[in-house]
């Protein structure tokens, strides 16, 4: 049996930069819990999954694919493959905590299942 885990337990002090964890992993599915400082890193991400992510705590403004997108509690999108996009701001109330799935194209060296 796989024991229960609670999603805003165990989280690190982080005053800046991002912290990532994944929670689970299988396949071409990969979900993760981030979680963002006052400070966030504004790297530009281009990544080779969709991303779908929601914001559970704390506001922030993204920039996906040059358009600014302010984000509250509940708000969640997704991110196709290959869309430039980065976090600009947060503000954590009491922390900015997101929840993120991504998906993976299909290997092509592996059968369909």
């Amino acid at each position: 049996m796989t024991p229960t885990r609670n999603l805003f337990a165990d989280l690190p002090a982080l005053q800046a930069g991002e912290f990532f964890q994944d929670l689970w992993r299988r396949g071409r599915v990969r979900i993760e819990r981030i979680l963002s400082g006052d400070s966030p890193n504004p790297v530009l991400y281009d990544q080779e999954q969709d991303e779908w992510v929601l914001l559970l705590e704390g506001r922030a403004v993204l920039e996906l694919a040059g358009e600014r997108i302010d984000l509250g509690p509940g708000d969640h999108l997704v991110i196709p493959a290959h869309t430039p996009h980065r976090v600009l701001e947060t503000r954590p109330d009491p922390r900015c905590l997101w929840l993120a799935v991504h998906l993976y194209p299909p290997d092509p060296s592996l059968p369909e299942t």
